[in-house]
C-alpha cells in the first residue's frame, strides 16, 4: 500500500501501521521513544508524527549489527528500521497504542542521527510531572515532540482546514492584507516598525485588518475572509499572546442577522468536524443590558443557571440597616439563589466575602432556608411576610442558599442599557461581584454541565465608554461600529457642527447610554468572537469621530483615505473575528493558549528558545535613525 509519507527514507508512517498490513515488508524512520533490553530480545518504541509502534530485534531475524546498535540507542536518537509487520498475540497487544495489535520484526537498523542527553524528557510515565513551563519553552522544539502538543497542533490544523472549507462553500474569498500598516489611534498599543528609507517614520503591525476589510467591501469583494495574524503590545496572561490568530470575515449587503447565520454555521462545522458534536442553531441571544442584569457579565456561561434577581424594594422593608440604607439612593440589592447551598459550612459561606471583594464589592450577605426556619446574616430581619415574598421572588426552596450584594449597578434595568455616570471608570459597580460569586458557587456546588456546549450572541453593546484619565468618550468596540438606529437622533443632536464635541456634551452623551450594532459570540463563558455592523456613510463616520474627540482636521489626517473611499459608493457591510487560538484551546480542552501555539511567548512576552527580543548593534540602530536612551541614567 502506498503511503503519503513514503520517501527514500521510509515506505510507511510508523504510527499508521495496522493489522491489515501484516506480512508486509516496511521501512520506517523516526525517533526512539524508549528502549527495552530483555537480554535475548531488544524492543524499541519508534515514534513519528503518526504515532508509536513497537519494533522487536530478534536474533532469528535481525542482523547482529542491528541488535548491537539497538542496545546502544538512547532516547530521541533518529533511526531507520526495515522489517516485517507482524500481528502480536492477543495477550501481548498494547491497548494504549493505536498500533498496539502489531509490531515490526526488524531485520536491519541504521542510525541517522544520535541525540545528546536531553535537557527535558519527551517520553515520560503517566505519573511523572512535567518540567517547569519556562524550561519547556526554552526547549520548545523538544517539548513539541510530546504527543499531547502534537495532538493539539494537528487539531488546530484540522480546524483551520474546516474553516477554509466552510467559508469557501459560502462564497467567501481569502485575501491577504498588509502587515506593515499605519498606526491606529484607538485600542491597544501598536508594535511599531521604524522605516529605514523614511527617517523618523514608522509602520505599525496590525491589531486587526479592520480598515482593509472595509476597503475590500468598497472594492467589490463582497465576501472576504482571512485566517490572519494580529499583534497587540499588551500585558499578557494565560489566554493572551502579543501575536495571535483570528478568523476574520466581512460581508457586504448584509445585516447582523446574516452575520449570525454565517457565524453559527461556521461553529457548527467546526464542532462537528473536530468534536463530532452537532450544535443546535440558532444560538440564543441576549442584549448587553440583559446579560449584565441577569448574569453580571457580558460573557455569561449558560451551562450554569443562578440568575441574578433584584430584591431591592422587597428587602428595603426588612429591619436591616444595610438594606434600609439603600432607600432614596441609586443602590440596589441583588443576589442569587444557590440550589442545595445550605450544605455549605460556616467557613465556606464566610469565604464568600473574599470572593465578593475580588469583584469590587465590600462583601456579601447570605441566608439559608431550612425546613422550618431561616438562618444567616439577615435572617432575623425576615418576618413571615418578607421571607415568604423573598422565597417566591428568588425561587428559594428549603435547603437553598441566597447570597446578596448591595451597591450601585451599571445596568439598572434590562429594558435599556445604562453606562453609569461619566465617572463610571472610577466607580465600582456590583455586577462583577455577583459574577464572581455566581461562578465560584457554581463550581463549588458542581452546578455546571461540563459536557455542555452553550453558545449565545450578546448584542447591542454600548457605543461609547468613558475614559476618566483623558475625560473623553472612547469607542467601546472601535470607531467604525454603527450606532443603533433607535439612538441615531441623540448622536446626531450631540455631534452637530464641525469640531469635536465639548467635555460637557461628551458626558451627557455617555449618560444617555447609546447602543451600537456590535455583538459578541460567547461559548461556555468565553468570548470567542466580536463583530459589528460597520459605518458605511461618511457623515455618520464623522459624527463618531467628533464624539470621540477628533475634529475634522484630525479625522482627515488619520482616516482621510477611509472617508474618501466612502464617497465613491460604499455598500452596507458587517463582519466578525473569531479568536482562532482560543477556539483551538477550547476544542483541545487545554487550560492555556500556549498549549495550542507552536512557538508561544511567555507572560513577559519573551521567546525563550530563541532569546527574543534581543538588543541590536549601534550600527543597525543608526541605519534605522534610532537612538536608545539608557533608562538607568
Amino acid at each position: 500500500m502506498t503511503d503519503v509519507f513514503a520517501t527514500q527514507f521510509r515506505t510507511r508512517a510508523a504510527g499508521a501501521l495496522r493489522s491489515s498490513e501484516a506480512g508486509e515488508t516496511v521501512r520506517l524512520a523516526g525517533w526512539v521513544n524508549r528502549r527495552r533490553d530483555l537480554g535475548a530480545l531488544v524492543f524499541l518504541d519508534l515514534r513519528d508524527r503518526a504515532g508509536v509502534v513497537q519494533v522487536s530485534f530478534d536474533p532469528a531475524y535481525a542482523t547482529p549489527e542491528a541488535i548491537k546498535l539497538a542496545r546502544q540507542l538512547g532516547p530521541e536518537d533518529v533511526v531507520q528500521v526495515e522489517g516485517t509487520v507482524e500481528v502480536r498475540p492477543g495477550d501481548k497487544g498494547n491497548r494504549e497504542l493505536e498500533t498496539g495489535e502489531v509490531e515490526v520484526r526488524a531485520t536491519s537498523l541504521r542510525l541517522l542521527q544520535a541525540a545528546q542527553p536531553l535537557p527535558i524528557p519527551v517520553f515520560r510515565s503517566p505519573d511523572e510531572e512535567l518540567p517547569s513551563e519556562d524550561l519547556r519553552l526554552r526547549y520548545r522544539y523538544l517539548d513539541l515532540r510530546r504527543p499531547e502538543l502534537q495532538r493539539n497542533l494537528l487539531l488546530r490544523h484540522r480546524a483551520a482546514r474546516t474553516v477554509r472549507e466552510f467559508l469557501d462553500s459560502q462564497g467567501f474569498v481569502e485575501v491577504e492584507t498588509p502587515l506593515l500598516t499605519r498606526r491606529t489611534p484607538e485600542g491597544a498599543r501598536d508594535y511599531l516598525v521604524p522605516s529605514r528609507v523614511h527617517p523618523g517614520e514608522f509602520y505599525a503591525l496590525p491589531q486587526s485588518p479592520q480598515i482593509y476589510k472595509q476597503l475590500l467591501m468598497v472594492s467589490g469583494f463582497d465576501r472576504y475572509y482571512q485566517i490572519v495574524r494580529c499583534l497587540r503590545d499588551e500585558d499578557l496572561r494565560a489566554d493572551r499572546q502579543p501575536e495571535f490568530t483570528q478568523i476574520d470575515a466581512e460581508m457586504a449587503f448584509v445585516t447582523e442577522e446574516d452575520v449570525y447565520r454565517v457565524g453559527e454555521g461556521l461553529m457548527q462545522a467546526l464542532w462537528k468536524a473536530v468534536l463530532g458534536v452537532d450544535l443546535p442553531v440558532p444560538f440564543p441571544r441576549l442584549t448587553y443590558s440583559e446579560a449584565m442584569y441577569r448574569y453580571g457579565t457580558d460573557k455569561p456561561d449558560l451551562r450554569l443557571g443562578l440568575e441574578i434577581v433584584d430584591v431591592t424594594e422587597l428587602l428595603q422593608n426588612a429591619d436591616f440597616r444595610v438594606f434600609q440604607g439603600t432607600i432614596g439612593t441609586t443602590q440596589r440589592i441583588r443576589g442569587i439563589r444557590v440550589p442545595g447551598g445550605a450544605v455549605l459550612s460556616r467557613k465556606e459561606v464566610d469565604d464568600l466575602q473574599a470572593v465578593a471583594k475580588r469583584g469590587g464589592a465590600p462583601g456579601a450577605l447570605w441566608v439559608k432556608r431550612g425546613d422550618d426556619a431561616w438562618t444567616g446574616q439577615f435572617a432575623k430581619a425576615l418576618d413571615a411576610t418578607i421571607s415568604e415574598r423573598l422565597a417566591a421572588a428568588a425561587g428559594i426552596e428549603p435547603g437553598d442558599l441566597f447570597v446578596a450584594v448591595v451597591g450601585d449597578f451599571r445596568v439598572r434595568s434590562p429594558a435599556r442599557p445604562s453606562s453609569g455616570s461619566p465617572q463610571g471608570s472610577s466607580e465600582t459597580f456590583m455586577e462583577a461581584a455577583l459574577d464572581e460569586l455566581r461562578r465560584h458557587l457554581g463550581a463549588r456546588m458542581d452546578l455546571i454541565d461540563r459536557s455542555g456546549h452553550a453558545w449565545l450572541w450578546v448584542t447591542e453593546f454600548p457605543l461609547f465608554d468613558w475614559d476618566a484619565d483623558s475625560g473623553r468618550l472612547v469607542s467601546a468596540h472601535h470607531p467604525f461600529t454603527s450606532a443603533h438606529p433607535d439612538d441615531l437622533e441623540k448622536l446626531r443632536a450631540a455631534t452637530g457642527g464641525e469640531g469635536a464635541i465639548s467635555a460637557e456634551v461628551a458626558r451627557e452623551l455617555f449618560g444617555a447610554g447609546l447602543r451600537s450594532l456590535a455583538y459578541d459570540a460567547v461559548y461556555n463563558g468565553n468570548e470567542l468572537a466580536s463583530g459589528s455592523v460597520r459605518i458605511h456613510d461618511a457623515e455618520l463616520q464623522r459624527m463618531i469621530f467628533r464624539a470621540i474627540g477628533l475634529d475634522a482636521e484630525e479625522a482627515a489626517q488619520k482616516f482621510g483615505f477611509l472617508l474618501e473611499a466612502f464617497r465613491y459608493g460604499a455598500p452596507p457591510h458587517a463582519g466578525f473575528a473569531f479568536g482562532f487560538d482560543r477556539l483551538a484551546m477550547l476544542l483541545s480542552g487545554v487550560p492555556s493558549l500556549r498549549d495550542v501555539i507552536a512557538f508561544p511567548k511567555t507572560t513577559s512576552a519573551r521567546a525563550l528558545f530563541e532569546g527574543a527580543p534581543a538588543p541590536v548593534s549601534a550600527a543597525e540602530l543608526r541605519d534605522l535613525h534610532i537612538n536608545v536612551v539608557d533608562q538607568a541614567k
